[in-house]
């Protein structure tokens, strides 16, 4: 079987790195393939996910089988990608976790008004955000169907 693949949109390259370190711990262990794809924006990560500029080319019927997403990003926010996601067609169904710093209660409320299938506030200690990244990881690869695209 083919890794499954995640995409993980942050702009921290040291979030990134924790996140990588996270979602990569332990997976062994779990019999979960994965294969994890970065984007830095918002732009980049529907750029990815619709196939267009660096990515034009890619098979879009071949979608992730996780988004984890920041809500604070870059030129197009975690929530306008969410909401971007939910109206095209190649991407309605693709599963959206939010992972932010935020715990701000109207946050939570938007994303998930917004579509998002999660929501999960980043911990500072990182023994808590690896076991967190890591449940995500093991729910999403290794327990839940993924809808096809299409």
């Amino acid at each position: 079987m083919p890794p499954k693949q995640i995409l993980l949109v942050e702009d921290n390259p040291d979030l990134l790195e924790l996140t990588r370190a996270a979602l990569l711990s332990g997976a062994a262990d779990s019999d979960i393939d994965s294969d994890i794809v970065w984007a830095r924006d918002g732009q980049q990560a529907l750029d990815y996910l619709w196939a267009r500029g660096p990515h034009e080319g890619r098979d879009v019927n071949e979608q992730p089988a996780l988004v984890i997403m920041d809500m604070h990003l870059p030129r197009l926010s975690g929530l306008q990608v969410l909401q971007q996601l939910r109206e095209h067609p190649l991407t309605a169904v693709v599963p959206v976790v939010m992972l932010t710093s935020s715990r701000e209660p109207d946050d939570v409320r938007a994303c998930y008004r917004s579509g998002a299938n999660g929501y999960v506030a980043k911990p500072v200690a990182f023994a808590q955000y690896r076991q967190k990244v890591a449940c995500l990881r093991d729910f999403w690869l290794g327990v839940n169907e993924t809808a096809p695209c299409q």
